[in-house]
């Protein structure tokens, strides 16, 4: 009996609460592990916080470098984006949802599922038979010949109705009324080669479904990117703006050179591309998404999360590369869909040799109601019975199209096995990739710290020195340009670092309490 076939839809949460899903097992012959479920860390659940390095801070300074209100910039500008586009509010968890219900790759891969499942239905049916009723009539005028040669002058009909059709003279109904004709062979191997067929489906849908889910994770954090160089480019415009106006105001009084205000209005002009650069880069996330959700690219996606974060779904202090090696050699649905294959082509192989020695059988009964007469009349009517069984052994091509059928059977295994091993070493080199793209990209988001923190202290000190009337406007054009770079950088440092917590987590098959 074959265990439940629903999929393994894993939900993994990038910034909300967890969401955990079901789980499938394959067939009960089968030595492989089920896919597990999946969930998040509690780390995740920090993704709705603030970071303990915000990427967009705000001075106010009394003395006239005043920035526009905080929220005003932490908002995605998604109304200079869409203009009068709608817009549709959304979170991970959300997404994730969307995702598993609405994305086509995956509805695509559980559509192959019911075909596989209907294919194995049909396989564990073949020793049934098949019901047929009917009727038929039958005239015939002039020669026939007889069992005993004589070829005789013959006037006749006959009719038939029930179980059956084509009840004509003395021999059978051609078609029997209860009608079964399989393989013996077939009909034991069929049902375990499409058992282990869709065992492989099943597995290969929920590889399909995580990829997917996969995809819409990376697409969202990318969405959520997107804002946050909004975000920036809206801090770094308003800094550049206010320089503009003071850079001019000290050239007119006379304490400051007209020079420096072209220098200002230089960079303001380049600051002014970057928020375009930054809008069109939220407009092309949002439009990823909602392919992904298979929604309409027309709506404008606000991400509902207010700052990013990074996140630790693979803890790295505790776990070996060897140990997450074997992890993701246990947990991968790929492997597991691998291992079914490899059991199907054995099954075929089996069957094959068992072939000559099995017979193929046929059976039929018929019974209904018959009449027959001379010429055109129909008398004599009353009830008839039949029975047929047959059963036979073929040795196909004089043997030949045996062993090349046994042949063809043996290199189905050997790919299968070679297929196993080739998922076997790309799940490793998976898992060995983004462990140490993980380790890599920790490292920078603390290098990418101290250098707000530095570039923040040369922008108050700057600003400190032009309150005291030490210097220029200017020299602050640097510093705001430095910490522009440092919060991009920081930026970077953490959507890679997610990344690659993601990708880690889906090279180990999404494994629970890891």
């Amino acid at each position: 009996m074959r265990l439940s076939r629903a999929n393994c839809l894993t939900t993994l949460l990038l910034l909300g609460a967890a969401v955990v899903c079901g789980c499938a097992t394959g067939k009960s012959q089968q030595n492989v592990a089920a896919k597990p479920a999946a969930s998040a860390p509690a780390a995740v659940a920090e993704l709705k916080s603030q970071s303990s390095v915000r990427l967009v801070s705000y001075e106010q300074d009394s003395d006239g470098m005043k920035l526009a209100a905080p929220e005003a910039i932490l908002t995605p500008v998604a109304q200079s984006l869409a203009g009068e586009r709608p817009s549709l509010p959304l979170d991970m968890t959300t997404a994730l949802a969307l995702t598993q219900g609405q994305n086509p790759r995956v509805a695509f891969a559980q559509a192959q599922i019911a075909q596989s499942l209907a294919v194995h239905h049909a396989a564990r049916a073949l020793w049934l038979p098949s019901i047929r009723a009917g009727m038929n009539y039958n005239k015939h005028e002039n020669r026939l010949q007889i069992v005993e040669g004589p070829n005789l002058q013959i006037s006749r009909g006959a009719a038939f109705g029930g179980l059956g059709a084509l009840a004509v003279g003395a021999g059978s109904p051609q078609i029997p009324g209860v009608f079964a004709t399989f393989h013996t062979t077939d009909a034991i191997f069929q049902r375990r080669i499409t058992g282990y067929a869709l065992d492989a489906r099943e597995f290969q849908a929920s590889a399909v479904t995580n990829d997917q889910l996969l995809e819409t994770a990376l697409a969202y954090l990318a969405l959520l990117e997107g804002a946050q160089k909004q975000a920036i480019a809206a801090e770094a415009l308003a800094h550049g703006q206010e320089l503009v106006k003071l850079t001019a105001d000290y050239a007119n009084s006379g304490a400051g050179n007209l020079a420096d205000a072209d220098r200002a209005s230089a960079a303001f002009a380049l600051l002014k591309n970057e928020v375009a650069r930054a809008d069109e880069a939220a407009a092309v996330a949002s439009a990823r998404v909602a392919q992904q959700l298979s929604s309409d690219p027309a709506i404008v996606i606000v991400p509902q999360e207010d700052n990013i974060v990074p996140i630790d779904l693979v803890p790295l202090d505790t776990l070996a590369v060897g140990d997450l090696v074997a992890t993701g050699l246990t947990n991968r649905p790929e492997l597991a869909a691998s291992r079914s294959l490899v059991c199907e082509a054995v099954n075929r192989l089996k069957r094959e040799e068992n072939a000559p020695w099995l017979p193929s059988v046929l059976l039929g009964i018929s019974y209904g109601g018959f009449g027959a007469g001379v010429g055109g009349e129909i008398t004599n009517g009353g009830p008839r019975f039949d029975f047929d069984g047959a059963a036979w052994w073929e040795l196909r091509n004089l043997g030949f199209g045996e062993r090349a059928a046994r042949d063809n059977a043996r290199a189905q295994i050997q790919q299968a096995r070679m297929q196993e091993v080739q998922t076997m070493d790309l799940v490793a080199r998976e898992v060995v990739e983004t462990y140490s793209q993980v380790q890599a990209r920790k490292r920078q988001i603390a290098s990418a710290e101290e250098g707000i923190t530095a570039a923040q202290n040369s922008y108050k000190r700057n600003l400190e020195r032009i309150r005291n009337m030490q210097g220029l406007p200017i020299e602050v054009l640097q510093s705001i340009q430095a910490l522009d770079a440092a919060r991009r950088e920081y930026l970077r440092a953490v959507v890679d670092y997610n990344t690659a917590q993601f990708r880690l987590h889906r090279a180990l098959g999404w494994p629970i309490g890891i």
